[in-house]
């Protein structure tokens, strides 16, 4: 069994404000980065643009998944929304309750069924979880299933095609936003996993094939966007 090593760190940097070592994360592009542990914790004025636009966009009865230390489940609670943080990293649930978050489910989106919400918010490349293209829409179907009648879809990805032109990274055989992971912390490595960056016009495409309608919100200089989305009524 792997550790949760990305759990760990949360736990050491809110008792602590700081980490002795870095959380690093290993890359299948073969580059290894810190991961910045700060950016979980951060308060409402450090939120960037994208995400109040995001928050601000929230209806009725909200699902933040993959929702890490709360950071966004506690700024919409404090908005008195009815707000539930679903969190696959037990430690991490733990961390939201101690910091206040009313809701919190431990459970795989994939897995997580039974209650139905207006918006379900995926901020910081939450669809990242999708792994793949195929998980992608393996994802929207789910995501039909949580969904109210009047429910939307709010959440960021980015096109990282720069990055296989910027450090002369042969493009794989998959598709190029199909990345694998590897967190280690303190030596010891957590278990690999597979996150998906899509581009904008391979997720128009698959939204329109799943039936959904999709509006861009939003985009900043480094080929990050915001995506609404609300599946196609019957008789549209």
């Amino acid at each position: 069994m792997h550790r949760d090593v990305y759990g760990e760190a949360l736990y050491d940097f809110q008792e602590k404000g700081e980490l002795a070592e870095p959380l690093l994360l290993h890359s299948s592009y073969g580059d290894i980065e810190e991961m910045p542990v700060e950016v979980f914790y951060r308060e409402e004025d450090d939120l960037p643009e994208m995400e109040f636009i995001a928050l601000s966009l929230c209806d009725g009865k909200v699902l933040d998944v993959g929702a890490g230390t709360g950071v966004h489940a506690l700024y919409l609670q404090e908005k008195n929304f009815d707000v539930t943080a679903l969190e696959v990293s037990e430690i991490a649930c733990n961390i939201m309750r101690n910091r206040g978050v009313q809701q919190v489910k431990h459970e795989d989106f994939f897995k997580f069924h039974g209650e139905q919400y207006d918006t379900l918010l995926f901020l910081m490349n939450g669809i990242g979880i999708a792994g793949t293209l195929a998980g992608f829409k393996a994802l929207l179907q789910h995501a039909k299933t949580l969904m109210t009648d009047r429910g939307q879809l709010l959440f960021d990805s980015s096109n990282i095609e720069y990055l296989y032109e910027e450090y002369h990274i042969k493009r794989p055989d998959h598709y190029y936003g199909e990345i694998s992971f590897q967190y280690e912390y303190k030596g010891q490595k957590g278990e690999p996993f597979k996150w998906l960056y899509i581009d904008q016009q391979t997720l128009i495409k698959i939204a329109h094939e799943e039936g959904w309608v999709v509006q861009i919100l939003f985009e900043d200089e480094n080929d990050q966007y915001l995506v609404r989305m609300e599946p196609r009524k019957k008789d549209s």
